[in-house]
Order: C-alpha cells, then structure tokens, then sequence
C-alpha cells in the first residue's frame, strides 16, 4: 500500500489548526508549523492581573454552523454558554440604548424617515443572493444611497471603523452584506436579539482540546519554528528552517498573509508576488481593561465621535459571567488601523493614557482608581481589505504556479467579515479542495 502524503502546514493559528484537523481526517500525514510558542495565533490567550482571557475579543452565535461543527468535534458543544446582550451608541456626547425594536425606532439621533430607510437597507441586503455584483461599488456609497447621509454618519459609519479603520473608504459593499447576513441569519425573537456565546474559560479550553484532539490522530505539531524559505522541488516540497535544517514534504499549505509569502517563496512568479503583494491588511491595537465595577452593560458601543481614541468599547462580562474575574469586568478598547498609521508610533503608556481619559468622560461613573489592571496588545495583518473588484484582481489561488506549494488564508474569504466561523469555514472548503487537486 502506499504511503500517505505528507503535507507541511506552515501557520498554527485557527486556520492552520483547522486545515491540519481537516487534513488528517482525510488521510494525510501533516506537521504543523507555528513561529510563537504555542499554537493559537490571534485567539491565543493572555494574562490580565491574575486572570487568563482571549488576547482580542471573540463571539459566536447560532448561526456559526462551522464553528459550532468544530466545537462538536472537539467535544466542547456543552461547553458553550448562550446569552442576549445589549448595543449601545455614543455620539453627539451622549451615550444611547439601541437594543430592541423600540429603541432602534426612536433613536435620537436620526429621525423616523431616517430610521425607515436603514431598515429597509438592512431588508434588501439580506435578500441579496448574488454578492459579486457588490464588489464594484465601495461600501460608503452604496449605504449614502439606500439609507441617506445622516444615517451613514450616524449609524453605518460607527460601524464601518469599529471593524475597518479608515479602510473603510477602500472597501466595497460586499463586506455589509456578509455583515447583515451574519447577523440576519442569528435573530432569535420577535425584538430581532442576537443569542451571542462563548466557551466556558474562552479560548484557553477551545486550545487545549483542540491541541489534544491533534495529537491523537496524529498530526505533528512543531512550535517555535520559524520558516526562511519555501522550495518547490519537482518532486516533493522543502522548507528551510532558521536553524539551517530543511524538513521535506510531499506539498507544502501556507496559511500566512499575503503579504509575507513573497519573501517566503521566491518561486513565485511575478503575476502572482504583484496579487499578493497588492492585498492590504487591517490591523488592531486593543487595550484589555480589568475594572472593578461594569461600565454601562452593552456587549458592545460603537462611536461615532472621531475624538475617542477607540473604535469601540466591548464590555466581555456583559456577556462572560464575571465569576470568571472574581466578580470584576474585562473590558476591550480595541481601534483597527491600516499599515502606517500614526497611532501605531504611540507608547502603551500614551495609549492608556488618552483611552483612560475618554473613559473619564463617556462614563461618569468611571474612576481611574477602579482598574485593576491594563494591558495592551498589538497585530499587524488581522484582516484584509475587500476593495473594488477584489475577487477578479487580488483573491489568492490554492493553488501556486509550483506544483507542491499551495496557499490557504483569510485572503480567500472576498464574501465574509472576519470571525472565527469564517475561518473554520475556509479550512473545511480548502481541504476537501487540497484533497481533490492531490488526488
């Protein structure tokens, strides 16, 4: 009989953990590579005091299907605790409920009409079926049509930055259709509440299974391996270690971004380093905030004025039980930027200086000597940017111009918004499509 191919997987994040599950399921011998010291990549968790969290802030909701299959698999399905949060908004200097029906209706900002046509807005991009005919048009003008300039400014564009930066004038319209159909997909009552969930210890648990489950079926997992270079070899594939050893495979699946696999693999031909290289990545610097008292309630607040140094405020424990932290609340301040923006040069201290001082004044009931403990964390390449005509000019194949090199990463979802279901999502496609092009 013959032996089974063996595939080198370089990238132990989500995907590549997925793809390495996947994979081995299927019946080839895989290795998976990580740089850091343990597998997770941006749902890896971090210490805040004498607590253990997700680094960045992560949900699931019902209609995560993919997701929701790989907890199954991994046996963590009970695990899963399922709760109705609230949406607030701070603009114009006034923070405001917009959790139900009601208060969506008679949110002041805007007036009725106003608030008609947004409804509409968001009833016509759920029934949109045939996304790639949105690709042509950028996301701001597509919204000024259907729902109106002030509903932009105050509602959609809140939105826009919290995920997008100033990205968002890059971005084509199909990034608020996969929005709506997310979120469309998850309404559980008459009110149009979304059910959001997590896993009990948060990612931690979902880590430690999943590195368990891959070592029983037999996946080999390498930490702290950092590739130089990725060599197509006619017959078979290698990649070159830092330390000078090269470890040889029969194909070898990049799950890194776009934007490093140049350097990574020469080979390529100039067609196809010129897409890569013309992906841009959006990135994030969030403050992870511990305080003793909650701050308002809302799962999340989005904001629209431009003076808060954050995109957002995601209070964790409107969601998490706060038994978790001892009874005090994690909060996330996170603000998405794109690849050279000022803010990136800013200290921590700097960082947690302005974000303490636009708390002051959000909350009133906020007080400096109420947090516990601070810490700040930084990615570069979080997500890419859909633009104009992304899957006709800049969506990644699986398959390179060499033989045995094959690539695998968020560039490849032009339809969806990043989160995890999208990304268990990408891997369960691509390894049925490895599979198929290997046999």
């Amino acid at each position: 009989m013959s032996q089974p191919k063996r595939i080198g997987i370089v990238g132990g994040g989500l995907l590549g953990m997925t793809l390495a599950l996947r994979l081995a399921e299927r019946g080839f011998k895989v290795t998976l590579m990580e740089a850091a010291e343990r597998l997770g990549g941006l749902i890896s968790p971090t210490r805040i005091g004498k607590y253990t969290w997700d680094q960045f802030y992560h949900v699931m909701l019902l209609s995560d299907i993919d997701l929701l299959g790989l907890l199954d698999r991994l046996d963590l399905k009970e695990q899963i605790s399922w709760n109705k949060t609230k949406t607030g908004f701070y603009t114009e200097g006034h923070l405001y409920s917009m959790s139900n029906i009601l208060e969506f209706l008679s949110f002041p900002p805007v007036r009725l009409l106003d608030t008609l046509r947004l409804a509409f807005n968001i009833f016509y991009a759920s029934r949109i079926k045939s996304w790639p005919r949105l690709e042509n048009v950028l996301v701001v003008d597509w919204l000024i049509r259907f729902s109106g300039k002030r509903t932009f400014d105050k509602i959609w564009l809140p939105l826009l930055k919290s995920k997008l930066g100033e990205n968002y004038r890059r971005t084509n319209a199909v990034f608020i259709w996969g929005t709506i159909a997310r979120m469309y997909a998850a309404r559980r009552s008459r009110l149009k509440q979304e059910m959001f969930g997590y896993v009990n210890g948060g990612y931690s648990t979902i880590l430690e299974k999943f590195q368990q489950v891959l070592g029983e079926i037999g996946v080999e997992t390498l930490c702290k391996t950092s590739p130089q270079r990725i060599v197509d070899k006619n017959a078979h594939a290698g990649i070159q270690l830092s330390t000078g050893e090269t470890l040889t495979f029969d194909d070898v699946v990049l799950t890194i971004p776009c934007n490093q696999i140049p350097m990574l693999f020469p080979q390529l031909s100039d067609h196809e380093k010129q897409r890569l290289n013309g992906v841009t990545y959006q990135g994030i610097i969030s403050s992870m905030v511990l305080l003793k008292k909650p701050l308002a309630g809302y799962y999340i607040t989005n904001i629209t004025d431009e003076w808060v140094p954050f995109t957002g405020v995601i209070e964790m424990t409107a969601l998490v039980n706060r038994d978790y932290f001892d009874g005090n609340s994690l909060v996330y301040l996170p603000r998405y930027l794109p690849q050279g923006d000022s803010f990136w040069d800013k200290s921590d201290d700097e960082i947690q200086a302005q974000s303490i001082k636009a708390l002051q004044s959000m909350y009133p009931s906020f007080r400096q000597d109420g947090v516990l403990a601070w810490k700040i964390t930084r990615a570069g390449c979080v997500q890419p940017i859909m633009t104009i005509n992304y899957s006709k000019e800049l969506l990644p194949a699986t398959q390179t111009s060499l033989k045995h090199v094959f690539i695998v990463n968020s560039a490849q979802i032009p339809n969806g918004t990043m989160n995890a279901n999208e990304i268990v999502g990408l891997a369960n496609r691509k390894a049925k499509e490895i599979e198929d092009l290997l046999s």
